[in-house]
């Protein structure tokens, strides 16, 4: 049994239907403009993928170059962290053994006056440093270390370079904060 459409189809098969040309123009352009519209779209895409990628490659270049930084300066900052750690165990042990001869029932009079002094002293130039370093750090310094060996003074500053007038500012901290001769004053860069 056919349907009614097909009974209607079958019925009108020869007929003329009224076309509008503008039905035809309509759709011949709107699909003129859909295949328009998908190239804009797909070139769009295409440049911006091509943009996303360019940023991309820049940003892991940049992401590179500050993980090559970040590395250095973590090593730089490990430098100094480990030298202040090593110099203020050195002065934890020399500190314990100056109180050993102090609490030793062995010990001489003048053996005790003695530790007692260098405990003194040894108090005296952590105190110094740890002040020297603070100011130097006020200066821009952040990453730095300070050094006595005797009358020598030894300053390391995580710099690349250091101007004329700042190793003159470190200078003057130094010679007022340890009471030392400018000559004595060593600094250098890491």
């Amino acid at each position: 049994m056919a349907s009614k459409d097909d009974t209607y189809m079958a019925n009108n098969i020869g007929d003329a239907r009224l076309v509008n040309s503008n039905d035809v123009v309509t759709n011949e352009t709107n699909s003129i403009n859909e295949v328009s519209n998908t190239s804009i779209d797909n070139s769009t895409n295409k440049t911006t993928n091509q943009q996303s990628n360019t940023t991309n490659e820049n940003e892991t270049k940049e992401g590179k170059e500050d993980l090559v930084k970040t590395n250095a300066q973590n090593t730089n900052d490990e430098y100094f962290t480990k030298s202040k750690l090593e110099r203020d165990t050195m002065y934890s042990q020399m500190l314990e053994t100056y109180e050993k001869v102090l609490n030793s029932t062995n010990s001489l009079e003048t053996q005790k006056q003695s530790a007692t002094q260098e405990i003194t002293k040894i108090n005296e130039t952590k105190n110094s440093i740890m002040i020297c370093e603070n100011l130097i750090t006020t200066k821009g310094f952040s990453n730095n270390v300070v050094f006595v060996n005797g009358e020598s003074i030894n300053v390391i500053i995580g710099a690349s370079e250091i101007k004329q007038e700042e190793i003159a500012q470190i200078q003057n901290i130094i010679s007022r904060e340890m009471k030392a001769e400018i000559e004595n004053i060593h600094i250098a860069t890491k």
